[in-house]
């Protein structure tokens, strides 16, 4: 019996993982939909539900929200990210990094 609910469960996982994978390539398209039409309310949906789905993602593969946080301010951290085009034209690495260090401190 156990075995049938282990196979059940594997099985369920599985297949969330898929639907999740799907959703996010759906959100990304609406997301870029939005974007052309310059709604801001579907912009901003679009962009917490792709964030949303892959913490959502990520626990389905084994890693706890923590450690999704974790692995994104090492990667902040890194030098890749330091010489990113991104940082070195608009900072936005070091702002990111200032936003995740004020979020941390204000829940702990």
């Amino acid at each position: 019996m156990s075995s049938n609910n282990s196979d059940l469960n594997i099985v369920k996982n599985v297949r969330i993982i898929e639907w999740l994978k799907a959703e996010l390539l759906t959100g990304i398209g609406a997301l870029f939909k939005a974007m052309i039409k310059n709604n801001e309310e579907a912009i901003l949906d679009g962009l917490a539900g792709l964030i949303m789905g892959c913490y959502f993602l990520g626990k389905r593969l084994g890693f706890s929200y923590l450690k999704v946080d974790a692995r994104i301010e090492k990667l902040l951290d890194s030098s890749e990210m330091q010489k990113h085009e991104i940082e070195e034209w608009y900072g936005d690495v070091t702002n990111l990094q200032q936003y995740v260090k004020e979020r941390k401190q204000y829940w702990d």
